[in-house]
């Protein structure tokens, strides 16, 4: 194996009109690159005869620098091996100097319009989790992904033509992969739909902000599930619009009080299959309450189905997408539930009067996804691979969600668990007698997550609760995780 081919000095300047020797300058600037820290104890040198073609000099004219910085002791040369950044130097680099706020002129940026009413309008989001463990949300049962499958898929993709896998990918997504998108929908949620209405994002959060950007000018309303979706939300806040808090009760959004708040919304956001963060599953009643409402106040709604594929009760209700006779409802769709975060590859799927608006934007400066994560997906589905895994996954989650019904009956008067139908979190309602605060504290320092229901509102709620997640967990941890909360529960009484 070829060693590598060390620094890259292109940051170096010869100047051949000067009188001082151009060893002399090249030593000079070498020697300041050492002093600063720009390159560190260690760091290998490029070959004498690379650097002298990327800095336009001869070779010998690097030979004598590089002679004279290892004579000071500043580079030392490996046999076999070349030239490297002396460790010796670690001593003499001099501390950089604090930043005195008295010898330079602080100047506050100015922000756009936009960014200085959004940002004190962002709900504070924590890190997403990255630990499969007790309660974390958001995060599929990764534990049982077919790594196996899918590392072969990969590896066969990635043997593809260089230009298949490196070059610039299709401005509106792989079309292999809009097409099994397409398929999908269509036999799992009764989405009847053609593949150029499907456009794939950086993850679902992009097509948030690519939906808001188009369709909400600064200040117009929009319906917002009070508890809503964090992120879904400050992606909307971010392009000015005006969030309006509907109330949201065991039928999903309330669309009276959505009627009496802002009777002539431009969006409305909603999360039916699964309410975010409630758990609970939009009725037939309220879903054509909502499409009438939109298709009178002539406003569009973003059917947000983030982990639409994993009901596991009696009759899955019908998507908005797929009652929709108006062409009202965008649906936005994402892997990362349904395979796994990392990928960050969504999808949006819009009606046909607003193909050639998201089509020229696609074409114009939106970012795309890599081809080859397109290209194993879309093959992942084909195969059949997809519909096995949201199978299993499926009865998992439902496993899942049994136990920790189970396991939190010993909990019922202080934390009373909501049922749920889909997805992999719920809701675990607070006594009055709790602080919910003190029990987020509380549970983290015993090792568990929980977050509380207070995060995910607009306007504030006379209920307190935690909402729980147990698609990622073990049975062991699940049952270990309610244990513990039982333990805590004492020291976190409201005072």
């Amino acid at each position: 194996m070829k060693r590598h081919a060390g620094a890259v000095l292109s940051s170096i300047k010869i100047d051949k009109a000067a009188g001082k020797k151009r060893s002399i300058q090249l030593y000079m600037a070498l020697r300041d690159l050492l002093l600063t820290g720009a390159l560190t104890p260690g760091d290998r040198l490029p070959a004498t005869r690379t650097l002298a073609q990327e800095i336009g000099v001869s070779r010998t004219t690097v030979i004598d620098a590089v002679d004279r910085l290892t004579s000071e002791g500043l580079l030392e040369a490996r046999v076999g091996s070349g030239t490297y950044v002396s460790e010796a130097l670690t001593a003499r680099l001099a501390p950089k100097p604090a930043a005195n706020s008295n010898d330079v002129a602080q100047v506050a940026p100015r922000l756009s319009h936009a960014s200085k009413h959004a940002i004190p309008d962002f709900t504070p989001r924590a890190r997403l989790p990255h630990k499969s463990q007790a309660f974390v949300t958001a995060l599929p049962a990764l534990d049982a992904f077919p790594m196996g499958q899918w590392a072969k898929l990969s590896a066969r993709h990635w043997r593809k033509t260089r230009d298949e896998i490196t070059s610039y990918g299709e401005a509106f997504g792989y079309a292999p992969l809009r097409q099994a998108i397409a398929r999908q929908l269509n036999a799992s949620r009764g989405i009847k739909c053609d593949p150029g209405q499907i456009f794939i994002t950086n993850g679902a959060q992009r097509a948030f902000s690519l939906v808001g950007g188009l369709l909400v000018n600064p200040g117009e309303p929009i319906w917002f599930e009070n508890p809503g979706a964090i992120g879904a939300r400050n992606a909307f806040v971010a392009i000015g619009a005006n969030p309006v808090a509907v109330d949201v009760d065991g039928e999903g959004l309330c669309v009276e009080d959505g009627l009496s708040k802002a009777p002539h919304f431009r969006l409305a956001f909603v999360t039916p299959s699964h309410q975010q963060p409630m758990g609970c599953v939009m009725s037939l009643p309220r879903r054509l309450a909502l499409l009438k409402a939109a298709n009178e106040a002539d406003a569009m709604i973003v059917e947000d189905d983030y982990d639409g594929e994993f009901y596991y009760g009696d009759q899955p209700p019908p998507t908005l997408k797929s009652i929709d006779t108006h062409g009202r409802v965008i649906y936005v769709g994402t892997f990362s539930k349904s395979l796994f975060p990392a990928l960050r590859l969504g999808f949006v799927l819009v009606p046909d009067g607003l193909v050639e608006s998201f089509a020229r934007v696609c074409q114009t400066w939106l970012s795309g996804v890599p081809t080859v994560t397109q290209a194993i997906v879309a093959e992942f589905m084909d195969e059949g691979m997809f519909a096995t895994h949201i199978r299993t996954m499926r009865q998992l989650y439902k496993e899942r969600y049994e136990i920790l019904m189970r396991e939190s009956a010993s909990l019922a008067g202080d934390i009373d668990m909501q049922a749920t139908s889909s997805g992999f979190h719920t809701l675990g309602l607070l006594s009055n007698s709790l602080d919910e605060e003190k029990l987020v504290a509380k549970s983290a320092e015993h090792g568990i997550t929980t977050v509380p229901l207070s995060r995910y509102t607009l306007r504030s709620l006379p209920q307190r609760g935690l909402v729980l997640g147990f698609g990622s967990a073990a049975a062991d941890e699940i049952r270990k995780g309610i244990q513990t909360l039982k333990t805590i529960l004492p020291a976190c009484r409201a005072s």
